[in-house]
């Protein structure tokens, strides 16, 4: 994309709605994504900083006024700078807290949404992480109702929903500071911005409980969380041509702090992901946005397990056409007719394994293995329709070969050159030859023998006439002639037999075989979404451990501190000089 696209449009009438050109730009993406949103309140900088991610000065609109300049979710899609085969999408977002707003409720689904569609989620305030940035920050504690992790069972059911089942899919978490003009210390001693951010996040005593609880969710719904602080890049006086100042003029700490905050970006921001691992590409995403747009349009919450179920069935069918478009490909490339069936069966297995993987490469959440099912069932068929091509091909082969070898003998015929004393012998003879000839001829493929059986049984009458008309025989003779054609077309026809049963028993192993190849390769894509599973409940159960201690440190440091207070009173207490009764009266 040349510029941003505005995704989700917020109208007059502020009803959110799907802008279809870039529905379109981001479904024509089948790479998979990562994805950066960044809210914040308006005239924060949000845009300056997704334009430097995406190594521009211009793209997202800025603006120098107090009025908002982002209305809706605007996105824009590169080429991953250094994960080959990705794209970086960024959504910049509406400012929350306009005061021009008539109706702040699409503040709420702004955020939700930015966290529903991003893997890396950037929270964009000024100044530093105090009080009022975290009043600011109260969508965070109305996510549970703005987000839904679990579908309900039916209609008025609700379902209990855990923190756990939230961490499991909310995004990395950022905090970026603009315009610190702080020292990063604490007690006397250097901090991170990491732990200036957790230790603005703890909880304090006396605090309000609204305030604690935008703590408290912060903790709970987001394992990952990072924090980077920005000088002011500029003099007051420059923002106005913030993105028209080249690099040199900006402040030197500040494009220091953006390189770092730009090479965490690239190298950390991890794939949008969906239940299971499976990552998500710009087309899944697309589905997402108008999935979750969809909901809220209607009424309805957005429920995650509802939208990965419809991403579910348009994906399991786009992996079973893709699987199909692959086996066809590939299945060209084979010679028709084969001189046995084995050839077919072998290259036929090979295209289905093959095909079985691009299927499992795309598939996810296929519950009783429906979409596999209907794989299995159209390859099948098409082995099937294989086999009648194949059969087809080499009986069209071997009746243009024997229409060819035998045309000088049906010349004979209609000159009468076999009605004839021992003509009976030289027809046997010329045919006889004519059929070693016909044996010699290559790829005549599987139905060589079965062909020439029909076609010498379809010249059986001939024969007996020439038999007849033969004067040099007697008639014990001809009955001994006629015995021993009858042998030989029954020997044929017994070899002929054979073959066809050995084709049939082929067939049902090589039904076994595709079984097996099925399951095989089923139980290896289980095993992978288990290992992801386990991957998401240690993450989880990681997080909830660390704040567990954090929690317990925190109280720690709490009664150490009112120890502390105690024993300082104590001392106060003991250094008071102590005055007689006579002084008291006095």
């Amino acid at each position: 994309m040349e510029e941003p696209l505005c995704l989700i449009e917020n109208n007059p009438n502020e009803e959110l709605k799907i802008n279809q050109e870039a529905l379109s730009v981001l479904q024509s993406i089948q790479q998979p994504v990562v994805v950066v949103a960044i809210v914040g309140l308006y005239r924060t900088g949000k845009s300056y900083i997704l334009n430097k991610l995406a190594g521009k000065n211009k793209g997202f609109s800025l603006g120098s006024t107090i009025q908002a300049n982002t209305m809706g979710i605007w996105m824009w899609c590169l080429p991953h700078p250094q994960k080959k085969g990705h794209t970086l999408v960024l959504l910049d977002t509406e400012g929350l807290g306009d005061v021009e707003k008539s109706n702040t409720e699409n503040d709420s689904w702004i955020f939700a949404l930015s966290i529903l569609l991003s893997s890396t989620f950037i929270y964009n305030s000024m100044g530093t992480i105090d009080q009022f940035a975290l009043e600011k920050l109260q969508y965070v504690t109305e996510l549970t109702k703005h987000i839904k992790v679990k579908s309900s069972s039916g209609e008025g059911s609700s379902v209990e929903e855990k923190e756990e089942d939230f961490i499991r899919f909310f995004p990395a978490f950022i905090w970026a500071v603009r315009d610190f003009s702080l020292q990063l210390k604490l007690n006397g001693r250097s901090i991170s911005s990491d732990e200036y951010l957790e230790n603005a996040l703890r909880r304090k005593q006396g605090q309000p409980e609204k305030l604690d609880l935008a703590k408290k969710c912060i903790r709970q719904y987001f394992a990952s969380r990072k924090c980077f602080v920005f000088d002011r890049p500029a003099s007051r006086r420059d923002l106005e041509e913030l993105e028209d100042l080249s690099e040199s003029l900006l402040s030197r700490d500040f494009v220091v702090q953006m390189s770092r905050f730009r090479t965490h970006i690239y190298e950390s921001a991890q794939v949008k992901e969906i239940q299971g691992g499976h990552r998500v590409t710009g087309e899944l995403l697309g589905h997402l946005a108008r999935c979750y747009v969809d909901a809220i349009t209607s009424g309805a919450i957005p429920c995650i397990e509802n939208a990965v179920v419809a991403l579910a069935q348009i994906e399991n069918t786009a992996a079973v056409c893709d699987a199909m478009t692959h086996y066809e490909a590939k299945i060209k490339q084979l010679e028709l007719p084969t001189e046995a069936v084995e050839e077919l069966l072998q290259v036929h297995a090979q295209c289905e394994k093959e095909a079985i993987q691009v299927f499992m490469a795309r598939a996810f959440k296929d519950e009783n293995q429906t979409f596999q099912k209907q794989l299995g069932y159209q390859l099948q068929a098409k082995l099937l329709d294989l086999c009648s091509c194949n059969e087809k091909a080499s009986s069209d082969r071997c009746q243009a070969v024997l229409t060819e070898l035998f045309q000088d003998l049906e010349e004979e015929l209609n000159k009468g050159s076999y009605s004839v004393a021992g003509g009976y012998q030289k027809f046997l003879d010329d045919q006889g030859e004519k059929v070693e000839q016909y044996h010699l001829v290559p790829g005549k493929g599987l139905m060589a023998s079965k062909v020439l059986q029909d076609f010498l049984k379809s010249k059986e009458s001939t024969t007996q006439s020439i038999l007849k008309a033969d004067r040099s025989l007697t008639e014990q003779q001809k009955l001994l002639e006629v015995e021993q054609e009858r042998a030989k077309a029954s020997a044929r026809e017994a070899e002929l037999q054979k073959k066809l049963k050995e084709e049939t028993e082929k067939m049902a192993q090589e039904k076994e075989r595709s079984y097996k190849e099925h399951e095989s390769q089923l139980m290896a894509q289980m095993e992978r979404e288990r290992t992801c599973l386990m991957a998401e409940h240690e993450r989880v159960l990681k997080s909830k451990l660390e704040e567990q201690a954090r929690l317990q440190r925190e109280g720690f440091q709490q009664e150490v501190a009112v120890l502390h207070n105690e024993i300082q009173n104590l001392r106060h207490q003991m250094n008071q000089p102590k005055r007689c009764s006579r002084c008291v009266i006095a």
